[in-house]
């Protein structure tokens, strides 16, 4: 079963609202038929447990009975620790817990470079600041699987054995572009496709669930 990574932006009214001047009802609506997308198609999700985009694609998704969320928590992080999660991690749909699975990803630093490697497909909601981090520092990540960092040997079992980057299904990227005011930039770009990693744009809901049916195939 495919799974994908969710992410985007923590502050919806701020981004996607006032940045990206997209109106709350239409926001509604292009969550609802993503999470109804992601369903339909019986892929799995995995999420940071956090205010957000992500979290209400993840109760949608519920809704429509979609097999599974994972959530990655930090759970041994002492910085900054994850009191503001609670709510998000206790989040019942239905009278039902949200999520089906956690993954700890011990702390901060490591649940933001790692939490888009534990899906085949990452599935960008928005361009934000922690949304772009969690991205690039993935195909970092991956690319020292691959055996092309000089002096670097890890692998991705070593790191989490639930670590699916490449394992199935060519890493790929799908970019949700309604809610992107620009496609990613050409250097992003040019380094995801020298790693052999693959990057798709979804200008509409039917075209994201061509987008999820045609990677899917590849395995």
């Amino acid at each position: 079963m495919t799974r994908a990574a969710l992410i985007g932006a923590g502050n919806i009214a701020y981004h996607y609202q006032e940045l990206l001047q997209i109106s709350e009802e239409e926001f509604n609506k292009h969550i609802e038929q993503i999470a109804k997308i992601l369903a339909e198609t019986k892929t799995e999700i995995v999420l940071l447990p956090d205010k957000g985009v992500c979290i209400e694609v993840a109760k949608l998704y519920k809704q429509f009975n979609g097999p599974k969320v994972i959530a990655t928590i930090p759970k041994d992080d002492t910085d900054f620790g994850i009191k503001h999660l609670a709510k998000y991690i206790n989040t019942k749909v239905n009278g039902k817990r949200l999520i089906d699975q956690e993954i700890n990803t011990r702390t901060w630093y490591k649940q933001d470079l790692t939490i888009c490697t534990f899906g085949d497909i990452i599935l960008m909601l928005g361009n934000s600041l922690g949304a772009l981090g969690e991205l690039t520092y993935a195909y970092y990540l991956y690319k020292i699987f691959k055996g092309t960092k000089k002096g670097v040997t890890a692998t991705a079992q070593k790191i989490h054995p639930e670590i699916r980057a490449g394992k199935n299904l060519p890493f790929s990227v799908i970019a949700y572009k309604p809610f992107l005011k620009e496609k990613l930039s050409f250097e992003i770009e040019t380094y995801i496709k020298k790693l052999g990693g693959k990057i798709y744009y979804a200008n509409t809901p039917k075209e994201l669930k061509q987008k999820i049916q045609e990677i899917s195939c590849l395995a």
